[in-house]
């Protein structure tokens, strides 16, 4: 077995008799701002007309901290990589041993040498037969809307967001998604910015009043808008920032206006990363008629609160697109993963490469 840093995080494999009879495991790694999912999925038979049970049996499951190496440093993002997979696999009770292939979907990954990097990465971890695959986040969360398949557009609103579209015939584009520098608009982390910002104009005078301002003050148990200050630059982070947003959603529902309208720009900025994707690979036909799977993924369009971002979303690109058919994944993303790799391993077997 290849490995010679970090074999601690692997010595409950020494001794460990497999279970399941020496059943072989595909691992599915989801790699968000906030948090690290890898799952445990068992490889299905490859005839012509086996398709995976919906939804898939999850064999372990285990969650790590972000792994994003823009966020948190490649250090960093190799370890909790290498500890979230170790975790799946001693809950499933089995070993590296047992993998035939590991699909890995991280934030992050933006070109071929990402990519590349990470994939070294794993193969220093893994016996050299196992299949190893790594891609965007957005990739996973697709494929965890079309068991396995690539083809549509995926919008992910999470601590940030992207908008990933692919074609059958292997073209692939993007928007957004560049951190929150370059404008995640539209994200988490946007909108808590945008409300943090506009409690701060308030309070110099230089924009309307707020309720955004007592309810964030009392969220943070903070006696006044200078403390902002010291509370946001002591630990800038994508995700503490993010988590602000349910303050957000409920200022508006309560009719603020100034949240209100930081919730209606992130809607527009979400429909226009769609928008950007549909346009440039021709999804919905020229004439933006025709149908096209539209994933919709993360926090922040969750179909829970009465001012709903995903369904203003829907409605908003509807209006140019009615072709496209929203879905919300049965599945969390790291089976999505997983599921790629299965397709994947299906296709080179009835190839015989």
């Amino acid at each position: 077995m290849k490995r010679e840093r970090n074999e601690g995080i692997w010595d409950f494999e020494h001794g460990m008799e497999q279970q399941g009879g020496g059943q072989e495991l595909i691992l599915g790694l989801d790699g968000g701002t906030t948090s690290t999912v890898c799952i445990c999925m068992p490889v299905f038979p490859f005839t012509d007309d086996c398709l995976p049970p919906d939804p898939p049996p999850v064999l372990a499951h285990a969650v790590a901290g972000c792994s994003n190496h823009n966020s948190v440093g490649e250090t960093a993002a190799k370890e909790t990589l290498e500890r979230v997979m170790a975790d799946a696999l001693f809950k499933a009770g089995s070993t590296r041993s047992a993998v035939r292939a590991v699909c890995l979907a991280v934030s992050g990954v933006n070109h071929p040498t990402d990519q590349e990097r990470i994939s070294s990465w794993l193969r220093a971890i893994f016996p050299s037969d196992v299949k190893c695959f790594v891609h965007n986040d957005a990739v996973a969360a697709m494929a965890s809307g079309t068991m396995g398949k690539l083809h549509g557009c995926v919008l992910i609103a999470g601590t940030g967001t992207i908008a990933y579209g692919y074609t059958e015939d292997g073209r692939e584009a993007r928007a957004s998604g560049a951190g929150p520098i370059l404008g995640d608009w539209g994200s988490g982390y946007g909108i808590a910015a945008m409300a943090l910002t506009s409690v701060v104009r308030a309070y110099d005078g230089r924009g309307p009043q707020t309720m955004l301002t007592s309810r964030i003050l009392h969220e943070l148990e903070l006696s006044s808008p200078d403390e902002l200050i010291g509370w946001t630059y002591a630990d800038p982070s994508w995700a503490r920032i993010a988590a602000l947003v349910p303050v957000v959603v409920s200022c508006a529902e309560a009719g603020d206006e100034v949240a209100n309208g930081i919730l209606l720009d992130a809607v527009q900025e979400l429909a226009s990363s769609i928008k950007a994707v549909v346009c440039r690979l021709g999804l919905c036909g020229e004439d933006g008629k025709g149908s096209c799977p539209l994933v919709m993924v993360g926090g922040v369009l969750q179909a829970n609160k009465k001012w709903d971002i995903g369904k203003e979303v829907i409605s908003c690109i509807s209006k140019e697109f009615p072709g496209m058919l929203p879905i919300r994944p049965k599945v969390e993303p790291a089976v999505g993963a997983a599921l790629l790799a299965w397709n994947v391993l299906k296709k080179q077997s009835q190839s015989g490469s």
